[in-house]
Parts: C-alpha cells; structure tokens; sequence
C-alpha cells in the first residue's frame, strides 16, 4: 500500500479554466533569451548533420533487397492503377459481370406460382 501513498487525491486543474488563470497574461521573452536560444538551436542543427552524415544501415543484404523489391513492386502497381481511366475500369468490370453465371441473379417473382 505505500505504492498508493504518493498518489494526489486533490481535483484536475486545467489551465484557462477559472477565474484566476483568465487575468494573466503571458509574459513576453527578452530579446538576449531569444538570441541564446537562436545559438543553441544552430549548434543543435550542427551536431544533428555531423549524426546524420555518420548513419550506418544496419539492414543486412535480404533486408536491403526485399526493400527494393517492395519499392519497385509497388510502383509497378501504381502505374497500372495510373494507366486506365475511369471509363476503362467501368468497361472491364461489366465485362467481368457478363462472364459470371446468372445464379446469384434475383429471380423474378410471379403471383400465379
């Protein structure tokens, strides 16, 4: 049970709700914080390339190939799909409907039987 001693038991507060949060306003940085930040994101920037540039592919020769294969497959599906128009794909399809048998066809329905 000491696990559960730390826990708060007080209700949510959620900013912008209540009287006290809507009177204040944000406070603006200064400008000599604003250029600190600016020299540290530019050598944060640096080292980021510098990581970048060292990156090693890890994948062994199967992973690399299965990759490529996937990638080449995939444009080969996306041209067929890009080569027929609209009007095409409707064609074939009643065609395809034309070629299948009539047995899932709704029967017609006569009052004398």
């Amino acid at each position: 049970m000491s696990e559960y001693e730390k826990i708060q038991k007080s209700s949510l507060k959620l900013k912008g709700v209540g009287e006290l949060s809507a009177g204040k306003k944000k406070k603006k940085k200064s400008e000599s914080k604003h250029r600190m930040e600016q020299v540290v994101t530019s050598q944060n920037d640096e080292e980021e390339v510098k990581t970048k540039k060292a990156y090693i592919d890890k994948r062994t020769p199967a992973q690399i190939a299965f990759d490529k294969t996937q990638e080449k497959r995939q444009m080969e599906r996306i041209l067929k799909k890009a080569s027929k128009t609209h009007k095409h794909r409707v064609e074939d399809f009643n065609r395809h409907l034309d070629t299948l048998t009539e047995h899932y066809d709704i029967p017609k329905v006569s009052w004398t039987k």
